[in-house]
């Protein structure tokens, strides 16, 4: 999903890592959690915070601060995990994905998006869908499907 192809208004839910808000196509998103314990699992990748139970299931939870090469924070009572599908290898996997806050959804019209900025080659910015316009400020809208890397990922999957 492209600036391009984005045609009608869609809903996104708004949340803050740090001083940045971001939002997700509520589509991709299955729920959102109070953080509960997290079990950690050894020689697993720094993002990967561990795994929790989520109804009998087994869900990885990552740290969008790692993904996005923020400082460690300590968690608060704001803390969430956002439970979100994402595509890997032509296969959908349950992912939560840690947030500081939650905001709220809105509605986006498409001429509320930007394309991402083309910050040059050294800089990826493939993981924004694009940037929505909200006051006078933007909110970054994710391509969860490429915070982390297909490898990051499927360390995750195993």
């Amino acid at each position: 999903m492209s600036t391009a192809t984005i045609t009608e208004v869609r809903q996104y839910l708004t949340f803050r890592v740090g001083e940045e808000v971001f939002a997700l196509d509520v589509a991709k998103v299955r729920e959102v959690l109070d953080l509960v314990p997290i079990t950690k699992i050894p020689r697993t990748p720094e993002f990967m915070r561990g795994v929790i139970n989520l109804r009998g299931g087994v869900v990885p939870v990552v740290d969008l601060r790692c993904g996005f090469n923020m400082p460690a924070a300590e968690n608060t009572v704001n803390t969430c995990i956002i439970v979100v599908e994402v595509a890997l290898d032509n296969e959908i996997v349950i992912i939560g994905a840690l947030a500081d806050q939650v905001e709220e959804v809105i509605d986006l019209e498409p001429d509320q998006i930007q394309p991402p900025p083309k910050i040059g080659a050294l800089v990826k910015t493939d993981f924004l869908h694009g940037m929505g316009k909200r006051g006078s400020g933007f909110l970054m809208i994710l391509n969860i499907d490429k915070v982390f890397s297909p490898e990051e990922l499927g360390a995750v999957k195993r």
